[in-house]
């Protein structure tokens, strides 16, 4: 992938910013579900996922390569553009005809913005049970930042709401109006859909899951399951219908309490994805580096 930046490329995020730390958290794996799920219950998404997709025949490998793009959004530097035009490429052949019977087109700009607007409210409902509430000045440095998430992937901004204040209505149109149970995300959401072994990773870990994996399948599906409902605002799963008991809730809330006071302990290789973490260590030598140089004397 090239890292040459054009004159007017936009920049990801900032360095210490909300998402800085958000992003790159191996909680985001918890969430990633919910989000794509919410994504999917958007007709036109829906369709063209349905149609165009590797997740039934290749799951891990679509869950690893969007990942990766997730990561380079943030912490990319000059690649971040890059990947935004290159996912605009992979997106300008998918159009179709969605399950209402209207064409679609991924890069219409409803449907593309759509896609990108799903990880704000999923972030803001899902990090209250596995980090902390946001206050208010960070809910608007987060939103501010996705905004610039947006404009990597070559959304522009006026179909985005720029604001929280705008973005709350827009998100409750699209609820009203468009989201419903389509087949993708109903399949998302089960824990019946046949799931290959995982097939990434050391060799002995492969040969490992694919022995257990008629064992681990069940409650791996089960455990998914209630993680993307549960991570979902409820106002999208009321959209969607899907079902959340009392009881789930107080699991859910048992459950984040354990992450909450696991992971911050946990080392930084161990925390933070890949890309996070080398992003993160190449920040701290220019913060070191800059700190040395005004330490010099004469300066």
């Amino acid at each position: 992938m090239s890292t040459s930046s054009a004159p007017h490329d936009p920049v990801p995020p900032p360095p210490g910013g909300v998402l800085w730390s958000l992003a790159g958290d191996i909680r985001g794996l918890l969430m990633l579900p919910a989000a794509f799920t919410l994504q999917v219950a958007h007709p036109a998404v829906g369709a063209g996922v349905d149609e165009h997709s590797v997740f039934r025949t290749d799951p891990w490998g679509r869950g690893e390569r969007s990942l990766r793009s997730v990561q380079l959004w943030v912490y990319g530097g000059e690649a971040a553009a890059e990947e935004g035009r290159r996912l605009r490429r992979l997106h300008a052949t998918i159009q179709g005809t969605d399950a209402r019977g209207r064409p679609y087109h991924a890069l219409t700009p409803a449907n593309y913005a759509w896609v990108h607007a799903t990880g704000f409210p999923v972030y803001h409902h899902a990090i209250r049970y596995l980090i902390r509430p946001l206050s208010e000045e960070q809910e608007r440095r987060l939103y501010a930042e996705w905004l610039q998430v947006g404009r990597v992937l070559g959304i522009h901004d006026r179909d985005m709401p720029q604001t929280i204040e705008e973005f709350w209505p827009y998100y409750r149109k699209v609820l009203d109006e468009e989201i419903e149970a389509t087949a993708v995300a109903r399949e998302l959401v089960s824990a019946d859909v046949p799931l290959p072994p995982f097939d990434h990773g050391p060799l002995p870990l492969r040969l490992l899951t694919r022995a257990f994996w008629p064992v681990l399948l069940p409650p791996f599906a089960r455990f998914r399951r209630f993680l993307t409902i549960g991570l979902m605002p409820p106002d999208a799963r009321e959209a969607i219908g899907l079902e959340w008991t009392d009881q789930q809730e107080r699991r859910l809330r048992r459950f984040g309490r354990v992450v909450r006071a696991v992971v911050p302990v946990l080392p930084e290789r161990l925390r933070y994805l890949p890309l996070a973490r080398e992003a993160r260590r190449r920040h701290r030598l220019t913060q070191q580096g800059r700190g040395a140089r005004a330490a010099r004397p004469g300066r």
